[in-house]
Parts: C-alpha cells; structure tokens; sequence
C-alpha cells in the first residue's frame, strides 16, 4: 500500500500503512536500507513460523523444522513484496519521493500485518496519483493467483472449516481453471493457497475506494476531492451498517479503514488536468477486481 506522509497506514491487507517518522528521500532512495532489510528479514521469520503454526510445528519447541513454514513465507512475501514494489517503480518514475518498502513482522497467525512504502512531499498531479496507486494491487495480483493456481488442486475439500471457493467470485474462477469445477463447500487450503488467498484479501482491502488506500487514491483521481470523499464516508457507513446488522466483524474493519485510511485525501498540486480515457478505463478494471474478490459466486 501507498501512504502519504503525515498519515499513518496500515498492512497490504487493511489500509494503507502505518507512518515511519522521518526526512523525505529522493525518488526510489531509501532513507535507510539496513531498516528495510532489517525488516523484511524479521517478517521472514515471523511468516515462517506462522507458516510451521498452520502445519502443526511449533518453531519454538522444534526449530530445527523451520523448512515446514518456508512456503507459506516465501508465498505471502512474494505477494505483498511485489505489491510494494510495483508501487516503487511506478513512483519513482512518475518523480514521486518514496521509500523503499517496510514490511510489517508481527508473531501471530499470519505473521504480518502487511507492507507499505511512504510518498512524500507534494503530488505533482492526479495522474501521478493514479499511476502510483492503482500498481501496487495489479502487481500483487499475480503472485496471488499463481499460488492459488498452484496449490488449489491439492487443497482437500470436506469438514465445517476452511474457505470456500464460491464465497468469491474471482477465487471461484481461479479454482475452476485449476481444477475444472467449483466446489460447494469448504476446502482446507495449503499453505501456499492459503498465501494466495491472503494476496485477494490484501487486494480487495487495498481497493476499497477509501482516503488514503490505493483505492481511494484512484477514486481521488477519477473523481476529484469532493466526490472521492463523499464516496469513502458512503462505504464506511455500509460498512457500519452492516455490521451492525450482519456481522460484528465489520464494524471492527470500518474502526480500522477509518482510523488507518481516514477519508480526507491530500491534494495534489495539480487538481484540474483530466487522466484520460486509458486511466480511466483501467480505473474501472481495478474496481471491477474489488467486486470479483467479494461477490460470490452465483449459486
């Protein structure tokens, strides 16, 4: 994810990103490349001993098993590292001041909460905006889905857990390309699958058309200030709504869009030049994403 500096952020797979003090950079110079290896490294080991978690291993008590969480780690680094970095290459050559990325290592189920990389300084329009923004989750969207066209023919189905394909439709999709049906019920993902899918969830977060996540960074370009804005407080208050009457769980994501993403947007310097009919053709590619990560597949 992308986030200006001054607001904090969140994980590749909330907001945006959680803000690290400090001077601007040159474009695509990092302020200290010991952090970001230092970093990236902790998250390594964090995502691999999540990934032994999911196997049965416990890292503490048998370290010597380390291997067992490798392809859990280097799947979910892969997804969120190239989601970072498409935001870099694109940011660097559109002369945006941005770090290099920060990964986020976290001891938990997942490992991580996320990556993200800093912009900083002013905008010059809202094409650069646009470009910047709308990398990251495309990018990212590739390693996600050739984990999960890997590692989805192996994935078991039956028992009362696990995910079910047809709860997404893009997931559905990618489970009939790999193995030629959709599945009614729950599958037990592998640790790489589970990797890919983690990726569609970072994706379909990142695009939620919201302040300072990709997408609200691309719906203040499409849209301009006052209309992205109204359009973040609508999804939030949906999100309220529905978990007020739906799920609690959603009342938990729109406490952290808004206090991670916010909804105000910073200004570029230039506001008025139109992106284009190819900005905006892609713009609705990548909201269509969204919708095909949450809708689910038609019964």
């Amino acid at each position: 994810m992308t986030e200006n500096s001054g607001r904090l952020g969140i994980p590749a797979g909330a907001r945006r990103d959680p803000a690290v003090p400090g001077a601007g950079t040159r474009a695509g110079v990092a302020r200290s490349p010991a952090l970001h290896l230092g970093l990236l490294l902790a998250t390594l080991l964090t995502t691999t001993w999540a990934g032994a978690f999911h196997r049965g291993v416990n890292l503490l008590q048998e370290p010597g098993n380390w291997p067992v969480g490798l392809p859990y780690a280097s799947a979910l680094l892969a997804i969120l590292g190239l989601h970072e970095m498409g935001h870099y290459f694109v940011a660097a050559r559109r002369g945006v001041r941005v770090s290099l990325p920060y990964f986020i290592p976290v001891p938990s189920y997942l490992g991580t909460f996320g990556a993200f990389i800093r912009m900083e300084g002013p905008i010059r329009d809202r094409k650069a905006y646009f470009d910047v923004a709308v990398a990251g989750p495309l990018a990212g969207l590739v390693p996600a889905v050739i984990a999960l066209l890997i590692d989805l023919p192996g994935s078991p189905a039956g028992g009362s857990h696990g995910m079910v394909p047809a709860s997404s439709l893009l997931l559905a999709g990618i489970h009939w390309l790999a193995t030629g049906s959709v599945p009614d019920g729950p599958l037990t993902l592998g640790a790489v699958a589970f990797a890919g899918w983690l990726g569609l969830i970072v994706t379909a977060l990142n695009l939620m058309p919201i302040g300072q996540l990709d997408g609200g960074h691309i719906a203040y370009a499409v849209f301009g200030p006052r209309a992205a804005e109204i359009l973040g407080k609508l999804i939030v208050g949906v999100l309220v709504l529905g978990g007020l009457l739906y799920s609690p769980h959603l009342l938990m994501w729109a406490a952290l869009i808004w206090f991670f993403a916010g909804i105000a947007h910073p200004p570029a310097q230039d506001e008025r030049t139109p992106l284009g009919p190819g900005r905006k053709a892609l713009a609705l590619v990548s909201f269509a994403l969204l919708l095909a990560i949450v809708i689910p597949w038609p019964a």
